[in-house]
């Protein structure tokens, strides 16, 4: 599906450590490849419900903060129906605010969109290392994008929440860095989600 605006919610706080903290309550339902809805419950969230294998990037080749954005969010906006130019303008709005670059290694660029009907996130591992102007000021290997319908702010924050505290795991993040090819980081991923 196609669109013609997309725009950030700038009400949120800025720092992503922040807004995963802030996570709570309700979401809406969804459509996006779910083996079950998501409901209330922080733990029946599954990131691999909202994770397509097609957006598990093994081996990013940007070098720089804007172009690794366009590249991850490539398969994203494909399976979100949303123009891969709309999302990433998004997700640079919402870097102008503060860097999504959280330490030891992690960065999660997120955002949300008008006319988007469910949560969608992608995935990449940069092997070398990106200066994603990161709060610790270290390069950043490991990416989760987010991107959330504008009006689910609760969801967003809910999912941001999850994908921060799975990735404070250091054995998971070694796996993951570990991990050879999309299959792998995928195996790795939904292993750690279900034990979560």
């Amino acid at each position: 599906m196609s669109f013609t605006g997309a725009k950030t919610d700038t009400t949120a706080s800025s720092n992503p450590a922040t807004e995963a903290a802030e996570a709570a309550g309700g979401t809406p339902k969804g459509h996006f490849r779910r083996k079950k809805r998501i409901t209330d419950s922080a733990s029946d969230m599954k990131l691999l419900e909202l994770l397509p294998k097609e957006a598990v990037l093994a081996d990013l080749k940007a070098q720089v903060k804007n172009s690794v954005i366009e590249e991850l969010a490539s398969p994203v906006a494909d399976f979100a129906g949303v123009k891969q130019d709309d999302l990433v303008q998004v997700l640079m709005e919402r870097e102008r605010l503060g860097t999504t670059g959280i330490g030891n290694g992690i960065g999660i660029p997120h955002g949300k969109m008008k006319h988007l009907n469910s949560a969608v996130i992608g995935f990449g591992l940069s092997r070398k290392g990106i200066d994603f102007e990161s709060l610790d000021a270290r390069p950043v290997h490991i990416f989760f994008l987010l991107v959330t319908p504008e009006e689910s702010i609760e969801l967003h924050l809910k999912l941001l929440a999850r994908i921060s505290k799975i990735l404070k795991h250091d054995a998971f993040r070694e796996k993951l860095l570990q991990a050879q090819d999309s299959d792998a980081i995928y195996s790795v991923i939904g292993e750690e989600d279900e034990d979560f």
